[in-house]
């Protein structure tokens, strides 16, 4: 069974504003443009039938949709960075809908993540990259901002094995609602048929 997590996608227009931000950091082993997202939950590898399970529960989530925007550049490791990321706005709205989606993990007997949720996009992975060079390129890319994107739906993503970075296959979609109409988003709604 494939590792499975949830996640919300980047759209295009910001993944290509972070894409901008790939270079100039020696031992930095960098993400596909594709394969950006936010983690909101690694669940990790289960059989098919709990998998089916966390598929039904979250499928009944009822949240509405939000307004986010990436901002600001950071890493993980302070005394030796293993990652480099770009910053996530903090929606009341993006909280919500993590731990509605941990508490489902937990009452399905997955053991509770035990980080602290930090949203976030990795941009790189980093190989015996020195202190250094690491704030260095954070200080020239500290101002990183994108516009506000509407979060409309979060996915149940897989990934094969490797050393983290993707490929990532979508498994399962799952929207959110429309403020204005309190129902949730479909293909139709999204192409203005309604």
């Amino acid at each position: 069974m494939p590792r499975l997590f949830t996640a919300l996608e980047i759209p295009r227009n910001a993944a290509m504003s972070l894409s901008l931000l790939r270079g100039g950091l020696p031992g930095a082993r960098w993400i596909d443009v594709e394969n950006y997202h936010i983690t909101l939950r690694f669940i990790g590898d289960i059989d098919n039938r709990t998998a089916d399970e966390v598929v039904e529960r979250l499928d009944r989530i009822e949240r509405p949709e939000f307004q986010m925007h990436l901002t600001g550049t950071g890493a993980f490791g302070s005394k030796k960075p293993h990652s480099v990321w770009a910053g996530v706005s903090t929606p009341p709205e993006l909280f919500a809908l993590q731990a509605e989606i941990e508490r489902i993990c937990q009452r399905l007997g997955l053991p509770a993540d035990p980080r602290k949720f930090t949203p976030h996009v990795t941009l790189a992975r980093l190989r015996a990259s020195r202190v250094e060079d690491v704030v260095g390129y954070l200080a020239g890319r500290g101002g990183f901002h994108t516009n506000p994107f509407t979060v409309s739906r979060f996915v149940l993503l897989s990934s094969r094995d490797s050393i983290g970075g993707g490929p990532y296959v979508t498994e399962e979609v799952f929207p959110l609602y429309e403020r204005s109409l309190g129902l949730p988003l479909d293909e139709h709604s999204s192409n203005g048929l309604l």
